[in-house]
């Protein structure tokens, strides 16, 4: 806990810039989820996102003032990676279909349901029991992003209403995953002594990088190997996709060493935020009632979690 508390704040403007590149990569992968399909488009995420996670570490090796050890590797430490790296690839696959199923925003939203979800599995399994203030802003937070996904009153038909169901089922089911994988890498950091949060998350990315594309290339060349193929043919938004994905995942793993996985992932609720940037500047949508409220509740949780109480 030393090791945190030297950390106080730095983790709050890591996990915005991590929000904003994991926006980035969202909407990257959608566009390629279309052409390729749920699977070859998850594999995206980790393939082309692999050389730059372990650029980044081979260059952390490389700074004479770093001067970083190559830490100790243990069982305890693989299996949460494990643990994480395979909750990941289910979280994304998940929130593909919802991409799928609804649009941009409903689908980021209720994937942020994670936050109640996590504070949930670390207590159970960590034992890190969130504190007054972050129970307030998740609850916020979460009020926020059901407001944001408020069917509109003016939509009519089955068809959009089974639409919106299967969107807010997929990504609430993304969020348990995403709390799941967060739970796992978090328990990896808190498992590996004696670096930095760089290289604890340069290390961590890796480890559940290489492990996710050996897993889903295997798994693809055998039961999907044109969809592979189109992995590889897709190169050019494929590296954009890879290039955000472990830039985020370098710069979430990097918080996960520094503070609670419960605040960690409650502050990057702003990704909501970014999410309707998005979709407002692409969709040219506008804001209703109850998304103005939604976004008022995800700011004031945002602002609260980041307070020093």
């Amino acid at each position: 806990m030393d090791e945190l508390a030297a950390h106080a704040w730095i983790w709050i403007p890591v996990v915005v810039l991590a929000a904003a590149a994991q926006t980035v990569r969202n909407t990257a992968q959608r566009s390629l989820s279309g052409g390729l399909g749920t699977w070859p488009a998850t594999l995206v995420r980790f393939l082309y996102g692999l050389p730059f996670a372990a650029t980044c570490l081979v260059l952390l090796y490389c700074v004479p003032e770093q001067a970083p050890i190559v830490p100790h590797f243990s069982l305890a430490y693989g299996g949460w990676i494990a643990f994480g790296a395979l909750f990941q690839v289910a979280a994304t696959a998940a929130l593909l279909l919802a991409m799928q199923a609804g649009n941009f925003a409903v689908s980021i939203t209720f994937s942020k349901t994670e936050v109640l979800q996590l504070m949930l599995f670390g207590s159970v399994f960590l034992g890190e029991l969130p504190v007054m203030h972050q129970i307030v802003a998740a609850v916020l937070a979460t009020l926020g992003v059901v407001l944001l996904a408020w069917p509109n009153a003016g939509s009519k038909g089955q068809a959009a209403k089974d639409a919106l169901m299967r969107a807010s089922l997929f990504g609430l089911l993304c969020g348990a995953c995403f709390a799941l994988a967060t739970l796992g890498f978090r328990g990896a950091a808190v498992n590996l002594q004696g670096v930095s949060p760089w290289v604890s998350a340069a290390w961590g990315v890796v480890f559940a990088q290489a492990l996710q594309t050996v897993v889903m290339s295997t798994w693809l060349a055998w039961r999907d190997r044109e969809g592979l193929l189109a992995c590889l043919r897709s190169w050019r938004v494929s590296l954009l996709a890879g290039c955000m994905g472990a830039m985020a995942s370098l710069l979430w793993f990097s918080a996960y060493a520094m503070q609670t996985a419960a605040a960690v992932r409650a502050l990057g609720m702003v990704e909501v935020l970014f999410g309707y940037l998005v979709s407002r500047k692409i969709l040219h949508e506008k804001l209703r009632v109850p998304e103005k409220w939604g976004i008022a509740l995800v700011v004031l949780a945002v602002v609260l979690i980041g307070l020093p109480l």
